[in-house]
């Protein structure tokens, strides 16, 4: 039986923070993967949004100090900014488009009219 211990709450959080895989964090204690989520679920947890948090800061940091990539990033992964536009066509009342295939029926006619006056 595992029993926790504020050591090694410590490193779980620290590993986690880390990006550190829940495989090789649970080696690194001597725990299967299944005790550490279910006992060291909160330093986990804690740990990836500590990082998280910490990464956002810097980014956002480096954008407002004229890192031109960091502010697109920033711009378009939190405030919805795109490089794609999108332009949406439809017809009379937002109904499908209606095409007027007269002329080239027409054509098609005339070359059909041809091309059997050719053959005889």
């Amino acid at each position: 039986m595992h029993h926790v211990t504020e050591a090694n709450q410590t490193i779980v959080r620290t590993l986690a923070a880390a990006g550190i895989r829940h495989e090789d964090i649970a080696t690194k204690i001597g725990i299967s993967q299944d005790t550490l989520v279910r006992k060291y679920r909160r330093e986990l947890d804690d740990g990836r949004i500590d990082a998280t948090s910490e990464m956002a800061t810097s980014l956002f940091n480096a954008g407002k100090n004229g890192n031109i990539p960091a502010a697109i990033f920033w711009l378009k992964s939190r405030a919805g900014w795109s490089d794609r536009s999108q332009i949406e066509l439809t017809g009379e009342n937002g109904g499908p488009i209606k095409v007027d295939t007269t002329v080239f029926d027409a054509i098609i006619t005339n070359l059909e009219s041809k091309r059997q006056l050719e053959d005889q």
